[in-house]
C-alpha cells in the first residue's frame, strides 16, 4: 500500500505525529519501490519501439509530427518519434490505380459482368448528338505529400475531374469523330486536360492512361444511326468509284489531247514549211518570167498539163472511128459520168 502521505503531512498542534507509524510507511513505500520503476522502464521501452516502422520497396514513409508533415523515407527499416509525437503514412507510389466511368465490373468472371451507368457515360458532343462513352483512367501517386495533405479525397477528386475533362472534349467534338476515326484525338486530349486540372489542384497524382472501352450512340437511336452510317459508306463507294473513273479518263483524255495538240503543230509546220515553200517557187518563177515571158508561160503550161494529165484516161480515135458503136464502152472504162462524144476531126 503507498503511504498515506495526507496524514503524514497533517499538522495536529494538539496532539504530535506518531513517528513509529511513519517510519513504518516509509519502510513500505521503499520495499515497493524498485518493482514500480521496473514497470515503468519496461512500458517505456515498448512505448519507444512503436516507433520504428518498415517501409516497403512500393511504398513511400510519410512522417507527420503532430499532425503536420515532417518529413518522407524510403524503403527500409525506419524510427519515428512514438505516438503521438510523430505518426507515419506509406503509401504505394508504384501502383497504378484505375477506376471506370459509365460502367462497372460487377464480376471479374469468367465471364465477366458489368453494369452500365447511364448517368455518367451520356455525353453531348459539339454537334448536338448524344453519345454514350464508357472509358477507364489509370493513374499513380507522383508526390506522396501533396497526394495526402493537399486534397481531402484525391481519388474521388480524379474521378469527378475525369468525367468533366472528357464531356469538355467530347463537347468540343463531332459525333463522327467520337464514333469513327478520332478516338485516339479524344483520349489524348482527355488524359492532357485531366492532368492540368490535377496539376493545378495540386493533387500529386499523375495520369497514366485515358482509354476509351465503348463508343455508341444511345439503345433509342441505335436504328437510325445505322441507317446513317450505312448511306455514309454508300456515298463513299460512288465517291470511290467516281473518283476511280475520274482517274481512268483523265489521262486518256489528257493524253488523246496532247495527241491532237503535236498533231495540229505538226500541220501547222508542213503548212507553213509547204506555203514558203510555194512562196519561194512562185518568187523564182516570177523571176524568169520577167526575164522571158513568152518562154516561161509555154513552159508553165505544159507543165500544168503534163500534172493534170499524168492520172487522166485518155483515149485517142481516128478520123476512120466513126458513128456511135466504138464509143460505147469508153462510159464503162472511164467508170465515171458518160462521156461526150468527140467530134470526128475534120468535120
Amino acid at each position: 500500500m503507498p503511504m498515506d502521505w495526507e496524514k503524514f503531512q497533517k499538522k495536529d498542534e494538539a496532539r504530535p505525529p506518531d513517528l513509529a507509524k511513519v517510519v513504518e510507511d516509509l519502510r513500505r513505500f521503499q520495499k515497493r519501490l524498485p518493482s514500480t520503476y521496473i514497470l515503468v522502464a519496461i512500458l517505456v521501452v515498448i512505448w519507444l519501439l512503436t516507433g520504428l516502422y518498415t517501409v516497403r520497396p512500393d511504398e513511400i514513409g510519410v512522417v507527420k509530427r503532430f499532425g503536420k508533415y515532417s518529413y518522407e523515407t524510403k524503403s527500409g527499416l525506419h524510427y519515428h518519434l512514438p505516438y503521438p509525437a510523430e505518426t507515419v503514412l506509406k503509401p504505394k507510389v508504384t501502383q497504378v490505380r484505375r477506376f471506370e466511368v459509365g460502367v462497372r465490373t460487377v464480376s471479374p468472371g469468367p465471364p465477366p459482368r458489368y453494369q452500365d451507368l447511364p448517368d455518367e457515360a451520356l455525353m453531348l458532343t459539339g454537334d448536338e448528338n448524344i453519345v454514350n462513352i464508357q472509358f477507364i483512367v489509370q493513374y499513380l501517386i507522383k508526390d506522396p505529400k501533396d497526394y495526402l495533405f493537399n486534397v481531402d479525397d484525391p481519388d474521388k477528386t480524379i474521378k469527378d475531374a475525369s468525367e468533366a475533362a472528357m464531356r469538355e472534349v467530347v463537347g468540343n467534338s463531332k459525333i463522327d469523330d467520337a464514333l469513327t476515326g478520332g478516338k485516339f484525338r479524344i483520349q489524348q486530349d482527355t488524359k492532357d486536360l485531366l492532368q492540368q486540372i490535377m496539376d493545378r489542384y495540386k493533387s500529386g497524382l499523375t495520369v497514366a492512361t485515358v482509354q476509351l472501352q465503348a463508343v455508341a450512340p444511345p439503345d433509342q437511336v441505335v436504328a437510325a444511326f445505322k441507317d446513317v452510317a450505312s448511306a455514309r459508306e454508300d456515298e463513299n463507294r460512288l465517291i470511290n468509284e467516281a473518283e476511280g473513273y475520274s482517274n481512268d479518263i483523265l489521262p486518256k483524255a489528257s493524253g488523246k489531247a496532247a495527241e491532237l495538240v503535236q498533231q495540229a503543230e505538226a500541220y501547222k509546220e508542213s503548212k507553213i514549211k509547204q506555203a514558203q515553200g510555194d512562196a519561194s517557187r512562185f518568187t523564182a518563177q516570177l523571176k524568169e518570167y520577167h526575164k522571158a515571158k513568152e518562154v516561161t508561160r509555154k513552159r508553165l503550161y505544159l507543165e500544168t498539163i503534163q500534172e493534170v494529165l499524168a492520172e487522166a484516161k485518155k483515149f485517142v480515135l481516128t478520123n476512120r472511128a466513126s458513128g456511135v458503136l466504138p464509143l460505147l464502152p469508153l462510159e464503162g472504162l472511164g467508170g465515171g459520168r458518160p462521156s461526150v462524144p468527140p467530134q470526128e476531126s475534120g468535120k
